[in-house]
């Protein structure tokens, strides 16, 4: 029995949810400096004691939301449903389509992320992207 495209996908953002959590959570210092270099690492921390304690602990329920979000989609995956797929798919393309006017919308409006934001609505859009070729496969197989 071969795998099915679905299920393929959702492995994929999966693994891509619970690799992104874990490394907020754990590893965040070392992502902003690799990401956006060390000066504005040191920025995007916090100024204070204090605002660097909200921002730590807001970016540690980020990364929990993004592991438990990767492993819903892992579970998701071995449902067999086409109507569930197909709805899954539809609510997944809005999602990363949403994040992505986001970004536009606001994140390019800070100066210290300015220079970041298309690459992550090119990861969005990329992510969208899946789901809209899972939904066009499906509707060629269906129609076919």
């Amino acid at each position: 029995m071969g795998l099915s495209m679905f299920f393929v996908i959702c492995i994929l953002h999966s693994v891509i949810a619970i690799t992104s959590g874990s490394l907020i959570m754990f590893y965040l210092h070392e992502i902003y400096i690799l990401g956006h270099g060390v000066k504005t690492a040191q920025k995007l921390l916090g100024s204070t004691p204090h605002d660097q304690l909200l921002i730590q602990t807001s970016n540690s329920f980020v990364g929990l939301l993004l592991f438990v979000v990767g492993f819903l989609v892992f579970m998701v995956a071995f449902i067999k449903d086409n109507l569930f797929q197909s709805f899954f798919a539809k609510g997944c393309v809005l999602l990363h389509l949403s994040m992505a006017v986001w970004r536009v919308n606001f994140e390019r409006r800070l100066e210290d992320l300015a220079w970041d934001w298309p690459r992550q609505v090119i990861g969005d859009i990329l992510l969208a992207l899946s789901w809209v070729f899972f939904l066009l496969y499906t509707w060629k197989e269906k129609y076919d």
